[in-house]
Parts: C-alpha cells; sequence; structure tokens
C-alpha cells in the first residue's frame, strides 16, 4: 500500500475500512501511477467502519465508507452513487453464532463484535421483525470463545468472521455451534440483497475541496471497476494478510461481495430503513443521494 501524504486543506479527507470488503473499492487510491494523481484530491485514512461514521458526523472526515445504519444519525451527508458492499446471498464476512439447542427465537443475549454497527441493527431488526425477539446486545472484541461465554450468540464480522469459519472448516472450531450468514437470513426473509455500507461525503466539503459530485462519483466508480479487474492482484496482496486461503479471498471477492450500488440495491436499503424505523431500531430516514 502507498504511504499516504498529509493532510492539506485542498484535499478531501476520505475515512476508509481496513478490512478485505472494501479493498477493490480502494485500488486505485493504493495502486500505480493513478494513486498520485487521486492523491492530490483525497487524503485517505483507515479505520473501523462505526468509526468512519464516527469521523464523518464529527467533521474530522469528509467522505466515509459508512455502515448504512449510520445514515439516519448524519442528516447532513448524502450517499454516493455508484458503489456499495453488499451481498446478493451469502457474505460469510457476517456470521451470528448461536449456542447449540438454541432457535432464534430463544436467543436471550447477542455479543456483537465492536466493530459492528449496520451488522448489530440487522440482527436486531431480523429477530424482532421475524422472530418476535429482543435480546439483549453487549458490545465486545471479536474472540469467539469469550463472547459465547456468557451469552447465547455472538455477532462476528469481517475479517474475524472470516477467520473464524476457516477455523470451523479446518479444525471443527464451534462446529455444534448454529453459524447463521445474516446475508443469507435477510434474503430468506426480504428476498433482497444485504447492503453494509457506502460512501457517503458532506456535500459541502466538494466545494471547499473544488470536487464536483460527479468527479467524486466517477474517481470512486472508476476505483471500484479497477479493483475488480484485479481481483488476482487482490487475492495475491490480501490471503497472506487476512491469512486465508486464496481460493476463499478470491471467492469472497467475486461471488460474496457484490460492489454496484444498483435499483435492486437501493430497494434494500429502503426496505431496510422501513424495517428498522418499525422495529425501534433506527430513527425515521429516508436515503439521500448525492
Amino acid at each position: 500500500m502507498l504511504s499516504i501524504l498529509s493532510h492539506t486543506s485542498e484535499r478531501l479527507r476520505v475515512a476508509a475500512i481496513s478490512f478485505l470488503n472494501p479493498a477493490p473499492l480502494l485500488w486505485n487510491f493504493e495502486h500505480g501511477q493513478v494513486a498520485e494523481e487521486l492523491h492530490t484530491r483525497y487524503d485517505v485514512r483507515y479505520t473501523l467502519p462505526a468509526q468512519c461514521a464516527a469521523q464523518l458526523g464529527s467533521g474530522e472526515a469528509d467522505l466515509g465508507l459508512i455502515p448504512i445504519a449510520a445514515l439516519p444519525t448524519l442528516p447532513e451527508v448524502r450517499a454516493v452513487p455508484g458503489c456499495v458492499i453488499a451481498s446478493q446471498h451469502a457474505v460469510r464476512s457476517i456470521q451470528l453464532v448461536v449456542r447449540p439447542g438454541l432457535a432464534l427465537a430463544n436467543v436471550r443475549t447477542v455479543a456483537a463484535d465492536a466493530a459492528s454497527r449496520s451488522s448489530i441493527a440487522y440482527v436486531r431488526v431480523l429477530l424482532q421483525q421475524f422472530y418476535s425477539n429482543r435480546p439483549t446486545h453487549h458490545e465486545m472484541p471479536a474472540d469467539l470463545p469469550v463472547m459465547l461465554r456468557n451469552n447465547d450468540a455472538a455477532l462476528l464480522i469481517g475479517d474475524p468472521a472470516l477467520l473464524a469459519l476457516e477455523a470451523r472448516d479446518r479444525s471443527g472450531s464451534f462446529a455444534d455451534c448454529t453459524w447463521i450468514d445474516i446475508a443469507t437470513l435477510w434474503r430468506q426473509h426480504t428476498d433482497l440483497p444485504w447492503v453494509a455500507a457506502v460512501w457517503a461525503v458532506r456535500p459541502e466539503a466538494l466545494d471547499r475541496c473544488g470536487l464536483s459530485a460527479g468527479t467524486l462519483t466517477a474517481d470512486l466508480c472508476a476505483s471500484r471497476d479497477a479493483g475488480l479487474l484485479h481481483t488476482d492482484d487482490l487475492v495475491q496482496e490480501w490471503a497472506p494478510r487476512v491469512m486465508l486461503p486464496e481460493q476463499t479471498v478470491r471467492t469472497y471477492l467475486s461471488e460474496n461481495i457484490h460492489y454496484t450500488l444498483d435499483r435492486e440495491c437501493l430497494h434494500a436499503m429502503d426496505t431496510f430503513f422501513s424495517l428498522a424505523e418499525a422495529a425501534g431500531v433506527l430513527p425515521p430516514y429516508r436515503l439521500r443521494l448525492l
């Protein structure tokens, strides 16, 4: 990864996610000559999903790849068209692990990965709306044995979820538990994609940085398209970094994650916000696009 240049007021301050799943979205910002050109317009810094939203909300960042559950708390930002982190069916990197013998309707306590925001909102919506269940949630670090020690279920997201699945398949770790892919469960109940995160921007920052909405959208979409064309390079780069087999990383990037904010994903987001409002999980919100 190229080193990030220090901040100047002319550049758009970007909060990005340091997980595997957004890697294709950031290809042009991290590779080749185009990265040098983009770094004249963007100051990219990496953090966890919930922190992206916090930095965007505080004004520390101008553009962030943020969980969609954060959008209702940030009325001043707009979602950028074009790119998304979503899944059409199984996502693999969002796993609800339930202790043996328990059905979803009977789960009373859930330990949630501290990096989660949209994921725990999805779990709360799904359990309330479709299983008439309102379990207590505890925020904890992503350590499955510790999370399940005193809780009925554990929610893992991102790279820790992928590693936990790999350990289960390789050594049978927690194989007696029920492993529920949240994107699959969402599809089962809504027949819609599961949408995790979008780029969101403070519109006034574009004027300050001399960027148009069209340029921003084009830069982000071009980076995504280049990343998808370089999937094999991303596999070589990320497999050793996250300590996963190359085929697992390839399948994840090419089959599990969907990167285009299409009409079906927009419908899925509207459905999520409607159900979350009905369940009292999120305040009322209508998606605002740049």
